[in-house]
């Protein structure tokens, strides 16, 4: 076991007067660690405005596209990219951005990241054709690579004191999720009073308020002896995820194609030389001490993966539900979406404080089960079911929030603080590959049982896609339509049933012994190296 001394632990801290000062790590008793007061409490709610704003830009053009084709004259493949290239960009530079947030500072990232967003809205907002738009979508998506992780590792580095970072990880998750659902009606209420830019210009206020007080209340934290940062790795670990999340959600979208497979395929090779590479190298973008025995971070990896399939595999039905099978507005829909939301805000408070008491391992699976009875709802609806659709989905979200708050508080807490920024990027990366798999593998049984029930006598549209059905004149095509997309929402969610119970059984194997914040409970006989547990105290300057 450790003693008592302290030992450095790799991190510097910056005060916001520019002092340094450096962090170490104690094997000080739990409740020894120093407590975040107003200034960290005050700062972290600082660092919800570009989670918010970054999650946000993921739906933000469900409303807007109508309005920017009739202006902008996009072709069918502009148009494609005008939605996607954010998210691509978003994928794929979490790793990079995350590496490099630990060397140069995470606050100076964050400050780099929100003027680059900043500017990204206005271009996007006053843009006079589509390849301007599509330009300044893809540097949202690089500012939004460089916020997501960055806030993530401030928060590990702000919160010192297990129940309050697990308190404040619970509602950075809330946040996250509760963005998507807002992008969407936000834009729905501008457009219906402003033009098409504007959902870009609302970005502007928050980021300038960031780039203000964020000097004032938040540290600067960085990795003193970070190594020489390995740039070949930076094009390798794009190549690694940009063809599998493109190729998955494409898979989703069109149907079984080679192409798609084929880019699946080239991003695993990428990614085996990737992986080998960081294994290999002295100096890498990913820290193998992140995977060190006893630390669990795979294990909450794998696990927040599994979540976001979950999550992002309801939502795929989900939403077609509201508008093509119960025919409502998209503005309708947008703001019944919302509904679920106010049970999923109670749920990561909630899934903390029994975690503080409950072996989490018990905790996680619990979540998963709660999940998958949510998907038994789906399961059991019909084609008039808007009460047992948004039940399924609020208790969905409760169970997937539930698990991804704690896993990521697991996940973070195990991390050495220098490579929290690292950390965060890694999760964020599982879970863009989880939510493109579950659309992909629970769309395509979907889409399967739906063609499958589909007349033959029927237009080659309308058997493709539940949209091109309802779209057309003929009402009892319409209502064939409905139901063979609720038989194959029914099929496809039983399938999730199964993955969540599967995961749950695995949780509670993965994580059992691990209590509070990740360190082990206490009877467990687990022991866990001081440094994963992520005490930090700053000396007097």
């Amino acid at each position: 076991m450790p003693n008592s001394t302290s030992t450095t632990a790799g991190a510097t801290a910056s005060t916001s007067a520019g002092a340094t000062v450096s962090t170490t790590a104690e094997s000080s008793p739990p409740g020894a660690s120093r407590r975040a007061g107003r200034k960290e409490w005050t700062a972290f709610t600082v660092l919800l405005l570009p989670l918010l704003l970054v999650s946000m830009d993921v739906s933000v053009l469900y409303f807007a596209l109508p309005s920017i084709s009739a202006e902008l004259h996009p072709t069918a493949t502009q148009q494609l990219w005008i939605t996607d290239v954010y998210a691509f960009a978003l994928a794929g530079l979490l790793i990079t951005m995350g590496s490099l947030g630990d060397r140069i500072g995470r606050r100076k990232l964050l400050l780099f990241g929100a003027a680059a967003f900043g500017v990204a809205s206005v271009t996007a907002a006053y843009a006079t054709g589509a390849e301007m738009l599509i330009a300044s979508r893809a540097l949202l998506g690089i500012g939004g690579a460089t916020l997501m992780p960055s806030t993530m590792g401030l928060v590990r580095t702000m919160f010192h004191d297990d129940k309050q970072r697990a308190q404040a990880v619970g509602i950075w998750s809330g946040a996250m999720a509760g963005g998507i659902a807002l992008g969407s009606v936000l834009s729905g209420v501008m457009l219906e009073h402003l033009w098409w830019g504007s959902v870009f210009l609302v970005n502007v206020p928050a980021m300038v308020l960031l780039l203000v007080l964020t000097p004032i209340l938040v540290p600067e934290f960085k990795d003193p002896a970070p190594g020489r940062f390995d740039v070949v790795s930076v094009p390798l670990s794009m190549g690694a995820v940009l063809p599998v999340v493109y190729g998955l959600k494409e898979f989703a979208a069109d149907g079984f194609a080679w192409s798609y497979v084929v880019c699946v395929a080239v991003g695993l090779v990428l990614g085996t030389v990737f992986v080998r590479r960081q294994r290999t190298r002295g100096s890498a973008l990913i820290s193998r001490e992140l995977f060190r025995p006893g630390r669990r971070f795979g294990a909450a990896i794998s696990l927040n993966t599994i979540a976001a399939f979950a999550m992002m595999g309801s939502a795929y039905f989900t939403t077609q539900y509201l508008q093509s099978v119960l025919g409502m507005s998209t503005m309708r829909a947008a703001l019944w979406s919302v509904a679920p939301s106010l049970a999923v805000g109670i749920a990561a408070p909630t899934a903390s404080a029994v975690a503080r008491k409950v072996d989490r391992a018990y905790v996680v699976a619990a979540g998963f089960v709660v999940a998958a009875a949510g998907y038994a709802l789906l399961a059991l609806s019909g084609t008039d079911s808007l009460v047992m659709v948004l039940a399924g989905a609020a208790v969905i979200g409760s169970g997937i929030v539930t698990v991804m708050a704690l896993v990521s508080d697991m996940a973070l807490t195990s991390a050495p603080v220098a490579k929290a920024g690292s950390a965060a990027s890694l999760l964020e990366t599982g879970q863009e590959f989880g939510g493109a798999l579950g659309m992909a593998v629970l769309g395509s049984v979907g889409t399967a049982v739906y063609r499958a029930d589909m007349p033959a006598s029927a237009p080659a549209a309308a058997r493709q896609t539940l949209g091109a059905a309802v779209a057309g004149a003929d009402q009892g095509l319409s209502a064939l339509a409905r139901a063979a997309f609720v038989h194959g929402m029914q099929y496809a969610t039983l399938g999730g049933t199964l993955v969540l119970v599967a995961a749950a059984v695995l949780a509670a194997g993965m994580l059992r012994g691990v209590g509070a914040a990740g360190t082990p409970a206490q009877g467990t006989g687990v022991q866990v190296p001081e440094a994963a547990r992520g005490r930090v105290t700053e000396p007097a300057v």
